[in-house]
C-alpha cells in the first residue's frame, strides 16, 4: 500500500467521498426533522389541526378543495370537547401579495388571525401588542408584522402607529413579533397578520376563501374521540357520500410529526441509496487495483510460497490490504463528513445547528469495510491459488 501511494490514495478517495455524503445527507435530514418537530411539539398534545386535502388526481384535473367558514361554524357549533378553536385565514392566498410602506414594496403573507392565535402557536409579540377582541369584534383595520417584513420594507427600529398598505388598503401597524430566524434558508418572521374578520373582507372571492383550523382539546384523553366527531360533522357538512374520501385531513400534532417523519426518512433513504452506489463502485476500484497489484506481484508470491507460505496467508495478506484501504478510507470519510458538518452553518448561518449523526458514521464505515471484503476476496484467492512454479517463472 505504501510503495503505491498514488493508487492506493485514488482508490481511498472514492471511499471517503462516499462515506462523507453519507453523513452530509443523514445530518442535514435529521436537522430538517428536529426542527420541524419542535415546532410540532410546542402544539402540545392536546391539539387538532384540520386543513383541506387536494388528492393528486384532483389537482391534475385543476381541483383545489378548501375549508369553508360554514366548516368552521359547524365544528364550533356540534362538536364536544373543544376548548379553544383558532382558525387562520388566507384571505390573500398562500403566497401572500404585496405590501408597501413609505416608498417600499415587498411580497409577504397574510394571516387573518383571531386572538388565541399567539397561545395556540407559541408565538408573541416584541414591540406593541397582538390583535385582541375589540379588534376582531370591529374588523379593524390594524396588523402585526414579523422582523423580516420592517427590514425588507426599511420601516424604523419602532415602526408602531406605522401604516401598511396590503391588498389596495391601509393598516395601521400596531406591534411586531418576536424573531423566530431561519429554518433551511425560509425566513419565519415574513409575514403579516391581521384580524381574522379583517380577512375575510378583504378576500376578494369568497369561493375561494383558503383556511385552516386548529384546535385545543379539554381533556387530552378524549382527543381520539374529538377527532372522530370532527370528521363526522365535516363529512355531514361538506356533504360526502358514504365512499367517498374525505377531501380534509384531521391530525393530531404527533401525526402530523410521524407524517412528516416519513417523508424524511424516504428522502433519506433514496439519497443515502445513491451515494451507496458510489461506494460499490468505489468497491469495484479496490478489487481494480486489488487484481493489477496480484499481477505486479505474482513473482513476489511465488517466492512467498517457496519458502513456505501456505494459500491461507496469501489470501490473508490480500484481503487485509482491501480491508485497510475501506476501512482507512471510511474513517477519513467520517473526519470529512464530519467537518462539512460543522463548517456548513458558518458558511449559510440561516441553517441551524447540524448534529453528527453516530449511527450513520458507524454504519457508514461498516458498509464500506464489508465492502473491501466483499471485493477484495476475488483477487485475494486468485493470488492463494497462483501455482508458486509457475509464479516463480513470472516475468
Amino acid at each position: 500500500m505504501i510503495a503505491n501511494r498514488s493508487r492506493s490514495g485514488l482508490t481511498i478517495a472514492g471511499m471517503v467521498v462516499g462515506v462523507a455524503a453519507i453523513i452530509v445527507v443523514v445530518s442535514i435530514v435529521q436537522s430538517l426533522s428536529q426542527s420541524i418537530t419542535s415546532s410540532f411539539d410546542s402544539l402540545g398534545t392536546n391539539t387538532l389541526s384540520v386543513r383541506a386535502y387536494t388528492s393528486f388526481d384532483e389537482q391534475l384535473r385543476g381541483i383545489t378543495r378548501r375549508l369553508t367558514l360554514s366548516d368552521h361554524r359547524a365544528i364550533l357549533g356540534r362538536v364536544d370537547g373543544v376548548e379553544q378553536v383558532t382558525p387562520v385565514l388566507l384571505p390573500f392566498g398562500a403566497y401572500g401579495t404585496r405590501v408597501a410602506a413609505g416608498g417600499k414594496t415587498g411580497f409577504t403573507r397574510v394571516y387573518g388571525v383571531t386572538p388565541n392565535y399567539q397561545d395556540t402557536f407559541k408565538v408573541y409579540t416584541a414591540q406593541g401588542r397582538f390583535v385582541n377582541a375589540a379588534d376582531e369584534q370591529a374588523a379593524r383595520k390594524i396588523c402585526v408584522i414579523g422582523t423580516k417584513v420592517r427590514e425588507n420594507l426599511d420601516l424604523p427600529g419602532s415602526p408602531i402607529g406605522q401604516f401598511l398598505r396590503i391588498g389596495g388598503d391601509w393598516y395601521k401597524i400596531v406591534g411586531v413579533m418576536e424573531e423566530k430566524g431561519d429554518v433551511f434558508g425560509i425566513s419565519q418572521d415574513d409575514y403579516v397578520a391581521i384580524p381574522f374578520s379583517a380577512g375575510e373582507i378583504a378576500v376578494a372571492d369568497p369561493g375561494k376563501l383558503d383556511l385552516s383550523i386548529t384546535l385545543s382539546v379539554a381533556d387530552p384523553d378524549a382527543i381520539e374521540d374529538v377527532q372522530h366527531r370532527i370528521v363526522q360533522v365535516l363529512r355531514e357538512n361538506r356533504k360526502l357520500r358514504p365512499g367517498d374520501e374525505d377531501d380534509f385531513k384531521v391530525d393530531t400534532a404527533k401525526q402530523l410529526t410521524q407524517s412528516f417523519d416519513r417523508i424524511t426518512g424516504a428522502i433519506a433513504g433514496v439519497a443515502v441509496g445513491l451515494v451507496g452506489i458510489s461506494l460499490l463502485v468505489a468497491g469495484i476500484g479496490i478489487m481494480n487495483m486489488m487484481l493489477t497489484s496480484v499481477t505486479e506481484r505474482t513473482r513476489e508470491i511465488g517466492i512467498c510460497k517457496a519458502l513456505g507460505a501456505q494459500r491461507g496467508d496469501i489470501l490473508l495478506q490480500f484481503l487485509l490490504e482491501a480491508v485497510l484501504l475501506s476501512l482507512f478510507g471510511g474513517l477519513l470519510g467520517v473526519l470529512v463528513g464530519c467537518g462539512i458538518d460543522l463548517i456548513i452553518p458558518i458558511l449559510v448561518p440561516q441553517l441551524p445547528a447540524i448534529p453528527i449523526p453516530v449511527s450513520a458514521a458507524v454504519g457508514s464505515v461498516v458498509f464500506v469495510t464489508a465492502i473491501g471484503v466483499l471485493f477484495g476476496v476475488i483477487p485475494a484467492a486468485q493470488a492463494a491459488n497462483l501455482d508458486p512454479i509457475e509464479a516463480l517463472r513470472h516475468e
